[in-house]
């Protein structure tokens, strides 16, 4: 058994768009796409996967997308819908419950809206001397030293960037930043951008309704694996009342890591809670080698 599980984040009309430089998957790329992986894999569903992995075929392909964007309500849900295959969703609970703009998004829209990013490498040291005492924050060479490192997407001083925002700094040191600079190259009214980027209930409802699969991606998107164990039981804990809200599975049900992050403490609250399958970021095919709340992906840029 050799199962594809493939990756998707935004999927839009990206030259017609207000931020054309957000690294997503073009509309017309996306269908392209979807007829090959049709005419060279078996597209399963997440049911199948999580009933009998052993049993799919060879060639068997599992469709995903991350985080709950609008785009896979409006583009991505009626061609799907259209050929009769299921895709599996992961949306947000407090983005969709809340109205927040997720700091990861923050930094994608961040990065899309400024050209140059050494201006944004410059906000965010600025930012670092106001918390430095507070917070006895490290040197400039001691975070590059750890953090400015090309990755599997990114150049060095994006990955810089990405990593400051998202874990190497103190969360309220890195929230504050990471608000200060959407406000100043993004939005100054965080509901409304949030409310136009990310899928209503009421939308997801509809998905589930048609056949389509929506699973948890935590609460609040964060780096699980850096949370004590009682706050990772929070999140998963908070992330099962959105999805039983929607109506959506919470028995053999389905986690997605936020940034494929995850540590032992929290496999062992997703089997006491009854997690059949747990989708990574770790590149490669699933295998039965592969335990089930392992499972590798494919971004759709390496399909």
């Amino acid at each position: 058994m050799s199962l594809t599980i493939i990756m998707y984040h935004y999927v839009r009309d990206l030259r017609r768009s207000r931020y054309p430089e957000i690294k997503g998957l073009d509309i017309s790329l996306f269908k392209r796409q979807l007829t090959r992986i049709r005419n060279s894999y078996k597209i399963v569903s997440m049911r199948e996967v999580i009933e009998d992995r052993q049993g799919l075929p060879d060639n068997a392909a599992l469709l995903t997308f991350d985080d709950g964007y609008v785009d896979h309500y409006l583009n991505v849900f009626p061609l799907l819908d259209e050929i009769r295959v299921q895709g599996a969703f992961f949306p947000v609970a407090g983005s969709v419950r809340e109205g927040k703009v997720l700091d990861v998004n923050k930094i994608h829209f961040i990065l899309a809206s400024v050209e140059d990013k050494s201006v944004i490498v410059r906000d965010i040291l600025s930012g670092l001397d106001k918390f430095r005492s507070e917070y006895h924050l490290e040197t400039e060479a001691y975070y590059r030293e750890k953090w400015a490192r090309p990755s599997r997407w990114d150049d060095a001083e994006v990955t810089f960037i990405k990593r400051l925002l998202q874990v190497g700094l103190p969360l309220k040191v890195r929230a504050a930043i990471a608000d200060e600079l959407f406000m100043k190259y993004v939005s100054v009214d965080e509901a409304a951008f949030a409310a136009e980027l990310y899928m209503s209930a009421d939308q997801i409802k509809c998905m589930i309704r048609n056949g389509q699969f929506v699973g948890s991606h935590g609460y609040n998107h964060v780096w699980l694996g850096a949370l004590e164990p009682a706050n990772q039981a929070d999140d998963i804990d908070r992330s099962l009342d959105f999805l039983r809200s929607l109506g959506a599975e919470t028995k053999n049900w389905v986690m997605c890591y936020p940034y494929g992050d995850y540590n032992s403490s929290l496999l062992e609250i997703l089997r006491t809670r009854g997690c059949a399958v747990a989708l990574t970021t770790h590149s490669g095919v699933a295998t039965v080698k592969d335990g089930a709340l392992l499972l590798p992906r494919l971004d759709t840029n390496e399909v």
